[in-house]
């Protein structure tokens, strides 16, 4: 590995996990390197990519989830695995598995977090302070993504934090991430990279409100279903509110046609994940009764991606890599519209490997439609 690499990356479209495997291990293992975060399709038999990952990496640590499409060294990717390799002389990347969500408190967040912090600081790359950066990945299917991450904010206190929910390409059946080997459910890992290297976590969507609003009249929080919508059943109110008929409610519509919650000053995207038989509404974000929605207008995703891209080297010059959380309704907006290929082309251009998400996390928060990562800059060194 050259001395001015800090990080690598990789992908393959082989379908056979052993193959997969292998092709993977020819692009990452180099010397220097040591870690690698990996996304991949979930039609990969699992128990066997695991087996084979962990037989063809060695000892590398490695750490991924399943996806609902992939970001690849060359763009958008379907059916593939693309990856990221991490030199161990200006990254220190510490993991721990979560797993028990629903009983996960602030003493447990504390404990991982502190424990995270000790180990990098063993490796004496940086400080703490200033120098670190957290990433989750949490199982997309558990419902339980507010709950462990406003957990893990409090208890990573002004360490910027970002992340992304694993998907099963739009299944809605099962959604893992990996650790220490194996796929797992019903379960996050919690990643700490402290480094040299300069970096900017962010997070951007392309969403305008109109004036339609939607209130939640009736709910099942613990579900993330919406019953009612303005006291009436929910998916007709919101079919009604956006111009679409009752059959016709599918991905693409609410692709196309978003919903939002405001706080504050800003909106954040509450997307449906689907319609259900009784006519409620099934959410991939937490809604809750009493809330007020409003119906957005999707903007000019192209030019809002370019914008931030050139913000961010603007501010840390060419990015070496981006870590990039995409929420997979995006991307289901761009193949709708057919301008998938500008965008993708742009990712190729600035670094950036990543998924497509069931949800993206941010300071904390739970996100939907939005293009949320990190860009890794020069080193400090």
């Amino acid at each position: 590995m050259s001395t001015q690499l800090r990080m690598i990356s990789a992908a393959t479209d082989h379908t056979d996990a052993q193959q997969a495997a292998q092709a993977l291990a020819l692009q990452l293992c180099q010397p220097g390197i040591g870690f690698v975060l990996f996304f991949c399709s979930p039609d990969y038999d699992l128990p066997e990519l695991a087996a084979a990952l962990k037989g063809r990496l060695g000892d590398v640590p490695l750490v991924g989830c399943t996806t609902a499409g992939e970001i690849t060294p060359q763009g958008y990717g379907k059916h593939c695995i693309s990856a990221i390799g991490f030199d161990n002389q200006r990254f220190a990347v510490e993991a721990q598995l979560i797993c028990n969500l629903q009983q996960f408190q602030l003493t447990d967040a504390q404990g991982v977090v502190e424990q995270l912090m000790m180990r990098c600081r063993e490796r004496r790359i940086a400080p703490i302070t200033g120098h670190t950066f957290a990433l989750t990945l949490l199982d997309g299917l558990s419902v339980l993504e507010e709950q462990v991450l406003a957990t893990l904010n409090a208890a990573l206190g002004s360490i910027p934090h970002f992340g992304g929910s694993a998907a099963d390409a739009l299944n809605l059946v099962d959604t893992h991430v990996y650790f220490d080997g194996a796929f797992h459910t019903d379960a996050a890992v919690l990643l700490l990279f402290n480094t040299r290297c300069e970096f900017k976590v962010f997070s951007t969507h392309h969403m305008t409100p109109t004036a339609e609003k939607l209130v939640v009249t009736q709910a099942r929080c613990g579900e993330r279903q919406v019953i009612e919508l303005n006291a009436e059943p929910a998916a007709i109110s919101y079919a009604n509110a956006v111009g679409v008929p009752l059959e016709a409610l599918d991905h693409t519509v609410f692709a196309l046609h978003p919903i939002a919650v405001k706080l504050g000053e800003a909106y954040y995207v509450r997307s449906i994940q689907k319609a259900n038989p009784d006519n409620s509404l099934s959410f991939y974000c937490a809604v809750e009764s009493g809330i007020v929605l409003t119906v957005m207008q999707t903007g000019d995703i192209v030019e809002d991606t370019r914008q931030l891209l050139e913000d961010i080297v603007l501010e840390l010059g060419e990015p070496e890599m981006i870590i990039g959380c995409d929420c997979v309704l995006r991307r289901m907006e761009l193949e709708l519209t057919g301008r998938i290929a500008p965008v993708s082309a742009m990712l190729q251009r600035f670094r950036v490997v990543g998924f497509n998400t069931y949800g993206e996390q941010f300071a904390g928060m739970h996100l939907n439609q939005t293009f949320t990562g990190v860009a890794i800059g020069r080193c400090r060194d």
